[in-house]
This record gives structure tokens, C-alpha cells and sequence, in this order.
């Protein structure tokens, strides 16, 4: 059984840091991408991060130059380091593993990031 657990969110001020962490299981961790995404009230989901099998990453535009996505491969944990909050950083986040070879798609449960003052 494939489970993403994720967790570190919580309510933090503008300008602060959060690390989230996603633990994944039931899956061959190092064959999969791994990727963040979040959501907004009444938006659509976004890809936020993604971390390919072999490291590279991919950041949406947004983001770039204040989250970093990394993975252990020894803990079959990926984080997302979010640095410098913005108000509109606030979203419920959802951690994603990919296989596109196979068509396989596993998403976490998600947690719930708020920048507010």
C-alpha cells in the first residue's frame, strides 16, 4: 500500500521559514519523481516543486529563488524548504509521487501552510 505522509505546516509570519517533509512508503522511492503541490481557496491545484529521480529540480516561477525541494533517498523523505513567506504562499500542500513511465500517480493527504501576521 503506497502512503505519502506529510508534515511541517503550520502558521508562521510573513518573511518566515517552514520546512515540510514527506515520508513516502509502499513505493520504489529512487524511481520515482517527487514533486509539491499546493492549493488555494478557490484556486486549482499548482505545482509548486518537482525533483526528478536523478536530481534535478524544477521550480515554479513564484517560488524560484526562495523554496528549494531536496531528497533522501535513505529516508524515502522529500522536503520542501519555503524561505521568505508571502501571504500568497498560503495553500493546503500536497506532496506527489510520479512515475510517468507507468502512468503512476500517488498523492500525500496534505498540510496546511498559513503566512499571516
Amino acid at each position: 500500500q503506497v502512503q505519502l505522509v506529510e508534515s511541517g505546516g503550520g502558521l508562521v509570519q510573513p518573511g518566515g521559514s517552514l520546512r515540510l517533509s514527506c515520508v513516502a512508503s509502499g513505493i520504489s522511492f529512487s524511481l520515482y519523481s517527487m514533486a509539491w503541490y499546493r492549493q488555494a481557496p478557490g484556486k486549482q491545484r499548482e505545482l509548486v516543486a518537482r525533483i526528478f529521480s536523478g536530481g534535478t529540480t524544477f521550480y515554479t516561477g513564484s517560488v524560484k529563488g526562495r523554496f528549494t525541494i531536496s531528497r533522501d533517498s535513505d529516508k524515502n523523505t522529500v522536503y520542501l524548504q519555503m524561505n521568505s513567506l508571502k501571504p500568497e504562499d498560503t495553500a493546503v500542500y500536497y506532496c506527489n509521487a510520479q512515475r510517468l513511465l507507468y502512468n503512476l500517480s500517488h498523492w500525500g493527504q496534505g498540510t496546511q501552510v498559513t503566512v499571516a501576521s
